[in-house]
């Protein structure tokens, strides 16, 4: 259910659509890519397939594109028109590398064939040599494939093949990846077009079918992560969703006439189609298939056939079995025009063609290698006078001469073939460059272990700085001559092995966006802030008190576990308790427990005494207290005696145990009052509903644990009369020792003589432990081991208490247990413990989610309060704002990336950080996620203090766990790990029938009766024939054990003395009520007899056991719908029409409050729309119907009228004394808090009979209005109706109010995206799943799910699933969680930040030890398998990187523009580009030019290729579909590329770190060949391909072993196409290294993505100019329309680049100032410290909400210097730069204010 903007109406388009019947397939293939294609790419979404999307869940890779991947590798020597080569080996190196990278990521992967989409790989019309190489290797990787035994290869002819329609209904494949084709261009094959549209249509058909797709081609292996496009299946071809018969006609067409130029000679080959069967290459004869290839050759080709060559090819295939890879690693021998021609035109097409045909005949693989093909034929014709004998090696020689006899060649004499060989190319080996001059205290020690050469004299041939232009100087460079002071920033050329005078060292002290405020506040050792204004006074203070409000107000919604409000604990400080200790203490004197020895004193007597009297005063008050209440109920029944019962549970009195103990029993006394008198007392309902209550008081009696002797009698006879006399002596407790009577009579069960039962139809008919199994199941005890502990106010379980433990030990702790077990606690209680131990220790608490850091605040503002003598013990600090000083708190409460950058900080490195006692990282398992991983995994590598992590939802945390382990321990700490599996509250699933229409229209909710369309799901009655197993965490109810006992026992499934052993009557002991523990006993061992039976499941055969099983446990209603109709998505206009049912039968069902996920914003705003839109229009229709409304509106009119009246009469009655309560009565007409425009509440979800009233929201909503919050007047008619909406785009004090509305229970409808399945203190009755969505994953599903039946609220949760196909659900529930795998890249950026760490905290303790654990532990990342000495030269490599780009000096001191590469570190290597560019000149050049408005335009352009890059589909580039789009719309969409200069310039710095970096892999592996070692072996099937030739030496062996290419970095299968060790890219060195040499791209600083041409053949996007369209119009609409940018993320991407271009303004300015004259010293003691600090990031001014934000920010976005002109001692060409960056983001900043404000 997708209700987003993109959404493409294919129906709608068709009919508008005219296609002529008679167009060409090109017009065809234009009208299919701008109707449908590109606007369907629009809606693609660029996602992490494993780590957000699928997860474990299986998928296809399609065969052909697979292949496609391989042979268009640039590299590969194999079918290109200019390479007579066929380079196999290197062919199935590819193709594995890419599955291993699949493999690696923990992938489920099937390839998949299909025979009709075979012709991107065939490429029919090119050359005949093209076709003929493309189609054999097409047969040779497939054989390959099928070989290997960790890949499961399938063969369909199409999709609508039988045996690919059971493979789905079997496997349930989330999506295929399947190249699209690509874009059509100038220059390619004659068809092309018909390929394309082939491939279109494929997908059409593919997405029509409910699946969803990814294109393989340009799909980046980043990390861990696998990036590309995700087209959500939308197509519904049951529905009308087809192309019209011209499409089809012509995609007929298409297919036809590439099948025809597809055939080739031989009658084998007519069908293309692969087979199934596999044969080994050890299982057939070489000699007879070489045998067979001749013949066909000379059979097909008679009057073109060339036998010397053919004889050379045999040769070369029998010395292939026993060559290395080594010895294959050859370059193309060099040859005239004429043996080229006849090798491309003739032999080899006819040769490669005879091959394929034997192939296929035999069912045969071969081996064929043309590079040495013609290395043997060039040495037979070089050598004429050799034998065969001599050059081959008999065996061989053998071989051959049988297979030439049968084949009746003639004479073979190769001396005239020398004449068209040319001699070879020199070459010369690739030259490490030697490493500039480094030395480092810290990392010297560290780099030790390795050996590298470096320089001692500078580099000859600098990078040239690029003139800028006009009359000012071109550079940032001290040693202009200009009569002006030097200017700031370096030149490019000067000198790189020392510190010249023109290198300034850069002191991270200053904001990251305002140079002025500094990162040191006062209290850490700087200057005291500046004096604040009156007006910036009042402005705090009036902000402090209304977030303080805020706060209170959110404080108070928020409760405990056990659901009571948090109750505030005041902890005194440190310093006072000292103060209490050098005082004697006095006596305290506690009342006496039992026996002593001692006498006591008189007054201790007349204590004790005292406190007995107090005792016995307050039984007796109770007492009568009670007697009343029960006078008082005696009178009222049902409802009101409900509503009486109720307002007593919440009286402080019924805590008193004797008082709790006779509510209840009275409780029980009116239940069987009220069950003898109903109508029909004995049927099975009544008997349920009944029992069920009185059980569930007994058992609160049992609990309290007092009783008297009338109430243990009462007690005794309710258990008699149920049946359950068993459990008399367990569950009554014995009278108290001072008995009383009970105030009421107690109803009379038993009879006095005979001791039996009055009522027998109060009698349970089956045995307790199938009653307690089939009712009590949710009110079972939960507690595992709970045991007192004063450490907490609760019984905490057994693990519970190892946690204490660990944490009172100082442990790191990682702790798993699912949402509702009782993990919240953990934080809380180290909190106190930090609180408590000191004044000085901090414990910082990270969340995920800015919405979570507010909550975490205010629940710790209403835990807890110190006075710690003017500073909070609480600090907030996010990406927007902060609250409190963050640096002088003991509680931070913050968001990964802010602790990452103050634990790099130098500055706090010697003042903040030591101070650190522990690290809680909630929601650890984001840790995964594609965005932000990496910043976890810093903060866990670089923290110095014990670490607890938390989370509900990690895969195999057992692998996360071991390497957290290693790291702790690395850092001195001890670690545990606690993991948990068992919620407290089981989860109730239900699929809301939706395919089934509604009896009745929707009237009003007090009319309104549930349209029985929730459907009940047992666990295992949506097992699918995929599972093999099942999930750890999938669990059973009580009665869904019993249910499947029933089922299993029916249907025979098991062996008669295993379901006897099963029988829970048997299983159980009876005596004691049943605990949870107890049937999680049971669970298992019903599933332990489950396995055996899943092995042989197939969900299409019904005879199957547990097919019999699973067909008992469905749902009747649900098992009548067709399979087709229930695994298919409902229409949009169903999914809106259906909402209001849905929520009406939650309501109508008690399960609300409820949360409704959807993963798009515009859905949940669409949907609650559409909610509130429907109660609107049957209001406003209910209002002009009825009479009551009628009536009453009259009344309301009248009494408006008679206002006059009441004012004189009240007049009148304050000049006589008046009675209160006739007071009272005059003034309690209904009509005075009428408001005649509230919504009804028959028409409104809102809470009724609660605490907060509408007008209170009213309150809330001017005082939005004050504090300028604008909302959508939508909004605020939802709240009204109590209806929400939550996700990340929304205001953040509309969230806030949301968020505390809904646990007061007003709103109890929330439309959410995954913002609320964080941690969100939202407790919810039921978690509705609304429609489907690639962001709707294992992960994403446990996280939401888990909302739902929160402890201390509900017993039980539900789930609704709601819109989603059945097949999508069964996914969902058995999905497995990936396991956890990030990524932490030792990057250029980091590296240079760990020197400034060292540098500017002056080698402090805590900086030092940081970097040494981060360098010694044996694997830095928990995902990578990097050894220590490959990372420490990565690391040396790197650094001579940053010194030659001038960010270190020699000693590792940051210099120049450190700030911005520092600064922009999550943008590498944008960053790097950009220090780049302002070293080289070129953004002088830019802001040169005479046009401010030109200037500013410019440099946009140039920070929009660096910093927004943001690809667009292939489709969407088509130059028909821009044209179409910006003829509509004010936006370019495509970013224009950078400027040639700037190009240029990168270009030489790109190939700068090429050198650098080559260099790296040729030193490590030269030095460490051995450690490294053989690299002959695949990747994928580990095949050796070393070569042991049975003949031993020879002299064609020998000669190929002297000629081959040898190679230090380059893999030996890649240097088969003749690649050495000169590489043309970062990438290419990256994927193309050998063996154990592991190098991350992404860790190099390269530039290659920046500069390399987009929209190109090599599967480069071109990129969205959503930036630079934004700041030339500033409107987000267009945005959203023409550049294809989801509204819910445009304010994210504008407000990061609007943060990057103040960081950039604000290091420039730093600088600018420096240089300047009379400018401040750069040193941190003269730092300028303004009024307040932080880590430097970007923060609002201190407790800044949304009604300062405009303000604020408009603060943040002037420029530093008041004045605009240049301050003296700054050139010219340096401020203009600086007015331009100035004036761009002021501009930019502007428009970004005026979009969100």
């Amino acid at each position: 259910m997708d209700f987003e903007e993109f959404e493409v109406d294919i129906e709608r388009a068709i009919e508008n659509s005219d296609l002529s019947k008679s167009c060409t397939i090109t017009q065809t293939l234009d009208w299919v890519d701008s109707t449908w294609y590109a606007p369907e790419s629009r809606n693609a979404r660029w996602m992490d397939l494993i780590g957000d999307y699928a997860g474990a869940e299986p998928f296809v890779i399609d065969g052909h594109s697979l292949l496609q991947v391989v042979l268009d590798d640039r590299l590969l020597s194999l079918a290109k028109d200019d390479d007579p080569s066929f380079q196999i080996i290197h062919a199935i190196y590819l193709l594995e590398r890419i599955l291993q990278n699949f493999r690696n990521r923990s992938a489920n992967f099937d390839i998949v064939f299909f025979d009709v989409n075979r012709h991107l790989v065939l490429r029919a019309g090119e050359s005949e040599f093209i076709v003929a190489s493309r189609a054999l290797a097409r047969r040779l990787l497939y054989k390959h494939l099928q070989s290997l035994d960790s890949v499961n290869t399938f063969t369909f002819t199409s999709l609508s093949d039988k045996n690919w329609l059971d493979y789905r209904v079997r496997v349930k494949p989330m999506f295929v990846m399947v190249n699209d084709g690509g874009t059509l261009k100038e220059g390619v094959g004659q068809f092309a077009a018909h390929q394309i549209l082939t491939q279109r249509l494929f997908i059409f058909d593919l997405l029509a079918s409910g699946l969803a797709m990814a294109p393989l081609q340009g799909a980046d292996f980043k990390d861990t992560k696998i990036l590309t496009f995700v087209f959500e299946s939308k197509l519904r071809s049951s529905q009308g969703g087809h192309f019209p018969n011209a499409v089809l006609s012509a995609g007929v067409a298409a297919r036809d006439i590439l099948t025809s130029h597809e055939q080739g000679p031989f009658d084998q080959v007519r069908s293309c189609v692969l087979g199934e069967a596999s044969v080994s290459p050890s299982f057939f004869d070489l000699c007879a298939t070489l045998r067979n290839v001749g013949l066909s050759y000379l059979s097909a080709f008679k009057s073109d056939t060339q036998p010397l060559l053919l004889a050379v090819f045999i040769i070369h295939i029998l010395l292939l079995k026993d060559m290395s890879v080594q010895d294959r690693a050859r370059r193309l021998p060099p040859m005239k025009p004429d043996l080229f021609t006849s090798l491309t035109k003739s032999f080899l097409p006819h040769i490669l063609r005879a091959t394929e045909a034997v192939i296929v005949a035999n069912n045969a693989s071969l081996d064929i290698d043309i590079r040495v093909f013609l290395c043997i034929l060039r040495y037979l014709s070089e050598h004429p006078a050799q034998s065969l004998t001599e050059v081959l090696g008999p065996t061989v020689v053998k071989d051959a001469e049988d297979i030439f006899s049968e084949l009746k060649l003639p004479h073979l004499d190769f001396s005239h073939l020398s004449v068209p060989f040319l001699p070879d190319d020199l070459y010369e080996m690739p030259i490490p460059l030697k490493l500039l001059p480094f030395s480092n205290p810290v990392f010297d020690e560290e780099l030790s272990a390795i050996r590298i050469v470096t320089e001692g004299v500078t580099r000859t041939n600098p990078v040239e700085p690029v003139a800028s232009g006009g009359e000012e100087s071109d550079e940032w460079d001290d040693s202009s001559t200009s009569d002006e002071s030097a200017v700031v920033l370096p030149s490019a050329g000067s000198s790189q092995n020392k510190t010249s005078k023109e290198d300034t060292h850069f002191f991270d002290t200053q904001h990251w966006h305002n140079h002025k405020k500094t990162i040191l506040p006062q209290h850490l050792g700087g200057e005291a802030a500046a004096p604040m204004t009156e007006w910036q006074r009042n402005r705090r203070l009036r902000s402090d008190q209304r977030f303080m409000k805020t706060l209170h107000d959110q404080a108070s919604t928020l409760t405990g576990a056990l659901g009571a409000v948090l109750e505030q604990v005041k902890i005194p400080s440190a310093a006072s308790l000292a103060n209490q200790r050098s005082v004697k203490p006095k006596a305290v004197h506690v009342r006496s427990s039992g026996k002593s020895t001692s006498k006591l004193s008189k007054a201790d007597v007349i204590r004790e005494q005292n406190i007995a009297k107090k005792e016995s005063k307050q039984a007796s008050e109770s007492a009568a207290w009670i007697a009343s209440r029960v006078q008082e109920m005696e009178s009222l029944d049902g409802a009101n005696l409900e509503k009486c019962l109720q307002v007593l549970a919440r009286n402080p009195r019924t805590r008193e145990a004797s008082v709790g103990a006779e509510i209840r029993v009275y409780r029980m006394h009116r239940l069987l009052r009220e069950w003898i008198q109903s109508t029909n007392p004995d049927s099975s309902a009544t008997r349920d509903k009944y029992s069920l209550s009185l059980m569930r008081l007994v058992k609160e009696v049992w609990e309290i644990g007092f009783s008297t002797k009338e109430m243990a009698n009462a007690i005794t006879s309710v258990l008699m009369t149920l049946g359950f006399s068993d459990y008399i002596d367990s569950l009554v407790v014995s009278g108290s020792a001072d008995d009383r009577p009970l105030t009421f009579r107690f109803v009379k069960l038993v009879k006095s003589k005979t001791k039996t039962a009055i009522y027998d139809f109060m009698r349970i008919q089956e045995h307790p432990i199938i009653w307690q199994l089939r009712l009590f199941g949710e009110f079972m005890d939960r507690s595992m081991d709970g045991q007192a502990d004063t450490r907490v106010t609760f019984k905490p379980d057994a693990w519970q208490r190892e946690v204490l433990d660990a944490v009172d030990q100082n442990m790191s702790l990682l702790v798993v247990a699912p949402t509702s077990a009782g993990k919240t606690f953990i934080s809380y209680y180290a909190m106190e413990k930090i609180l408590r131990g000191s004044d000085d220790g901090i414990l910082v608490y990270i969340a995920p989610t800015k919405a979570l850091v507010a909550q975490v605040a205010a629940e710790i503002y209403a835990r807890f309060s110190k006075d710690l003598n003017g500073r909070s013990c609480w600090a907030i600090h996010s990406r927007d704002y902060r609250v409190h000083d963050p640096q002088n708190c003991q509680i931070l409460v913050t968001v990964p990336d802010i602790l990452a950058i103050m634990l790099l900080s130098p500055p706090l490195a010697k003042m903040w950080t030591p101070r650190l006692k522990y690290v809680v990282l909630d929601e650890i398992h984001t840790i995964g996620q594609q965005e932000g991983g990496a910043v976890w995994e810093q903060i866990l590598l670089l923290c110095p203090c014990p670490v607890i992590g938390l989370s509900a939802t990690v895969g195999a945390p057992e692998k996360f766990n071991e390497w957290l382990e290693s790291v702790q321990k690395a850092g001195g700490f001890q670690h545990k790990f606690v993991h948990y599996p068992h919620r407290y509250s089981h989860l109730r699933k239900f699929y809301y029938n939706i395919h089934e229409k509604p009896r009745d229209a929707f009237q009003g909710l007090s009319t309104y009766k549930t349209t029985e369309r929730m459907r009940f799901l047992h666990p295992l009655s949506i097992l699918s024939s995929s599972a093999r197993s099942l999930p750890s965490d999938l669990a059973l109810e009580a009665v869904d054990t019993l249910h499947l006992y029933r089922a299993l026992s029916t249907c025979k499934a098991l062996q008669p003395s295993i379901l006897a052993a099963l029988d829970p009557a048997v299983f159980f002991s009876s005596g004691k009520l049943l605990q949870q523990k107890d049937v999680i006993q049971y669970e298992e061992a019903l599933k332990q007899h489950l396995v055996p039976l899943l092995s042989s499941f197939e969900s299409q055969d019904s005879g199957t056991p547990l097919s019999r099983v699973i067909a008992q446990l469905q749902d009747d209603d649900l098992s009548r719908i067709p399979d087709r109709v229930l695994n298919s998505a409902p229409s949009r206009v169903v999914s809106s029409e259906n909402i209001i049912h849905l929520v009406a039968d939650l309501h109508a069902q008690g399960d609300l409050p409820g949360i409704f996920f959807s993963f798009d914003r515009s859905d949940c705003e669409y949907m609650a729309m559409i909610l509130n839109r429907v109660l609107e229009i049957k209001e406003d229709r209910w209002r002009k119907t009825s009479p009551e409304w009628k009536r009453k509106m009259a009344q309301y009119e009248a009494y408006l009228q008679s206002a006059k009246e009441r004012e004189r009469q009240a007049a009148r009655a304050s000049k006589h004394k008046v009675d209160e309560e006739d007071k009272r009565a005059d003034t309690s007409e209904w009509q005075a808090s009428f408001r005649p425009d509230d919504p009804l509440s028959d028409f409104s979800f809102a809470g009724q009979g609660i605490s907060y009233t509408p007008s209170e929201l009213e309150e809330d909503i001017a005082d939005f209005a004050r504090r300028k919050l604008y909302l959508p007047e939508w909004t605020l008619k939802c709240l009204r109706r109590g209806i929400a909406v939550h996700h990340a785009g929304m205001n953040k004090g509309y969230r806030s109010l949301v968020e505390s509305l809904f646990r007061r229970g007003f709103v109890r409808v929330i439309f959410a995206t995954g913002t609320l399945a964080l941690g969100i203190n939202a407790p919810t009755k039921t978690s509705i799943f609304c429609g489907d969505s690639p962001f709707l994953t294992a992960l994403m599903y446990r996280q939401c799910a888990g909302r739902a039946g929160r402890r201390g609220y509900d017993t039980l949760g539900k789930v609704v699933f709601y819109a989603l196909p059945m097949s999508r659900v069964q996914r969902l529930v058995f999905s497995k969680l990936p396991s956890l795998s990030a990524s932490f890249p030792v990057t250029s950026t980091l590296v240079v930040r760990l020197f400034n760490l060292l540098e500017g905290s002056d080698y402090s303790t805590t900086a030092v030890a940081a970097v040494q654990r981060l360098f010694r532990l044996p694997q830095i990342s928990f995902s990578s398998e990097e050894g220590r000495y490959q990372l420490l030269h990565h690391l040396r490599f790197s650094i001579d990187y940053l010194r030659r780009a001038r960010l270190l000096d020699e000693q590792g001191k940051p210099l120049n523009l450190f700030g911005i590469a520092a600064h922009l570190y999550y943008t590498e290597p944008s960053n790097l580009a950009l220090v780049a560019l302002l070293r080289s000149g070129v953004v002088h050049q830019i802001c040169a030019q005479p046009s401010l408005r030109l200037a500013k335009r410019d440099f946009i352009l140039l920070m929009a290729n660096l910093f927004g890059r943001r690809y667009l589909p292939p489709a969407c580039t088509k130059e028909e579909y821009i044209m179409e789009v910006v003829k509509k719309s004010p936006s370019m969409v495509i970013l224009p590329p950078l400027s040639k200069t700037a190009r240029d310039v990168l270009i030489d710095q790109e190939h700068e770190i090429l050198q650098i970096f080559t260099g790296y892999a040729l030193t490590y592996g030269a030095q460490h060949q051995d450690d490294l070692g053989p690299d002959h072996i695949l990747p994928l099937s580990k095949r050796n391909i070393s070569g042991t030739a049975e003949d031993g030496t020879s002299l064609i062996r020998d000669h190929l072993h002297r000629t081959a290419i040898r190679v230090v970095a380059r893999s030996l299968f890649v240097a088969n196409s003749g690649h050495d060790d000169h590489f043309n890219s970062v990438r290419d060195l990256a994927q193309t290294a050998r063996r154990g040499l592991s190098l991350n791209e992404h860790t190099i600083p390269s530039f290659d993505s920046i500069t390399g041409r987009t929209n190109q053949e090599d599967g480069k996007y071109a990129l969205n100019a959503y930036l630079l369209d934004f700041y030339m119009h500033g409107q987000v609409a267009a945005l959203a329309a023409a550049n294809a940018v989801r509204r819910g993320d445009v304010w994210f991407l504008l407000q990061d680049f609007d943060l990057t271009l103040m960081t950039v303004r604000g290091v420039l300015e730093q600088l600018l100032q420096r240089g300047s004259v009379g400018g401040k010293s750069a040193t941190p003691g003269n730092a300028d410290l303004g009024e307040d600090a932080d880590s430097g990031y970007a923060s609002l001014e201190p407790v800044q909400w949304e009604d300062e934000e405009e303000e604020a920010s408009g603060k943040q976005g002037k420029g530093g210097w008041e004045s605009t002109q240049r301050p003296p001692g700054v050139s010219g060409a340096d401020w203009r730069v600086f007015e331009v960056v100035n004036g761009a983001l002021e501009e930019f900043h502007e428009k970004f204010r005026a979009m969100w404000a």
